[in-house]
């Protein structure tokens, strides 16, 4: 949606995304739905390759079950490294954070400067679910499948299930945690805050 809303402005744009290694086919199908329907290049960004290994040599292909910091160590070496190389080129960038996505998301500001200097603008922050299944709706955007299988957060395969009604849009990641805050540590800490330790 974040792209369409891109696409209006008449102003060029790009777009990345962060292939990790792990994701589901039916999302690696949705960069071609997008080339397709903005005629846009999609900028696939992967991880370090010698970092993965090593990684998966020393903890395993699944360490992110095996607790809380594996988990933070899978994501900031397949999602955060990768992508703060990509950011390095850039000088300000979008992202589709809603506020009523999460209390970890409940403070997003439609444009912030960043601690590096780059402008993160949001602007879908205060969007509700419903606003955006309208705007999806109205305008025939093409939507990632697994939404219409009660998935509310897409991500890894192995880190991602569909959610019960009424819990919140982030309990389907990586609910095997309990008492964490469910981010990856690319908009916030792992454990909710604005800025990174790591």
């Amino acid at each position: 949606m974040a792209i369409d809303l891109a696409s209006r402005t008449g102003m060029p744009f790009r777009v990345f995304t962060l292939n990790t290694g792990r994701l589901p086919e039916e999302t690696l199908a949705m960069i071609e739905t997008v080339r397709q329907r903005w005629g846009v290049a999609v900028e696939v960004v992967l991880p370090d390759a010698d970092e993965v290994a090593r990684m998966v040599e020393r903890h395993g292909p699944d360490l992110f079950y095996d607790g809380v910091a594996f988990r933070q160590l899978c994501c900031e070496v397949r999602k955060v490294r990768p992508f703060e190389r990509k950011l390095r080129e850039l000088d300000a960038w979008a992202t589709g954070l809603r506020r009523e996505q999460s209390d970890t998301r409940a403070e997003i500001r439609k444009v912030a400067l960043t601690s590096d200097g780059r402008v993160k603008v949001s602007p879908l922050a205060d969007w509700t679910g419903a606003a955006v299944e309208e705007y999806i709706c109205v305008n025939r955007i093409p939507v990632h499948p697994f939404y219409s299988r009660g998935y509310a957060s897409i991500g890894c395969a192995p880190c991602t299930r569909p959610i019960a009604a009424g819990e919140d849009e982030r309990a389907g990641r990586w609910w095997w945690e309990n008492g964490t805050k469910k981010e990856c540590g690319i908009h916030f800490a792992p454990g909710g805050s604005v800025k990174r330790t790591a």
